[in-house]
């Protein structure tokens, strides 16, 4: 149904960097067609401030986000989630809660930039801000509603796997 507004949800383990910069990027980009949230499995409790500092920089919204527990999207009066995009190799690997309405999940695995001190740091939320723009692009062009359930597993599967410079011409040809 062409009309339908997903929900997102984004899960990273403290959702204080990537999970927020992609529930900024999707609430953008994907504003009238997407919902996006996001949450983290052991919370840090604050958005890292140079993930706010990149968004607000490159246009994103940079206000109005927090760091909040996976929990608050698995009870009765959550949100009913579409999809699941877990950015962190650890919340890939831990036991989910049960998500209400079996949403479709991927795993889009994205280096820490909060594990980067010094110098460096900026330079990796840039880079994690494109991976994630990205792949968000990328699932933003795929034909939801047309797709059935193993073709757009593995087409959000296949985008979890792109590395940003080689995606756009993969992404091409898949769609």
């Amino acid at each position: 149904m062409a009309d339908k507004i997903y929900n997102v949800l984004f899960l990273c383990t403290g959702n204080s960097a990537r999970s927020i910069l992609a529930e900024a990027i999707l609430q953008k980009d994907g504003a009238g067609r997407f919902r996006s949230f996001s949450a983290g499995s052991f919370p840090k409790g604050q958005v890292h401030p140079m993930a706010l500092e990149v968004l607000k920089a490159y246009g994103f919204p940079d206000k109005g986000f927090r760091s909040k527990s996976w929990d608050a999207f698995s009870g009765p009066d959550a949100p009913q989630i579409d999809f699941i995009f877990t950015v962190c190799d650890n919340a890939a690997g831990e036991v989910c809660p049960v998500w209400p309405g079996h949403p479709t999940t991927a795993h889009w695995g994205i280096e820490d930039p909060a594990a980067v001190e010094g110098a460096g740091q900026r330079d990796a939320f840039l880079e994690a801000l494109r991976l994630l723009r990205r792949r968000i692009e990328l699932f933003l062009a795929l034909p939801i509603a047309s797709l059935d359930e193993l073709a757009l597993k593995a087409r959000l599967r296949q985008i979890g796997e792109q590395d940003g410079a080689s995606a756009g011409a993969q992404g091409a040809a898949a769609a």
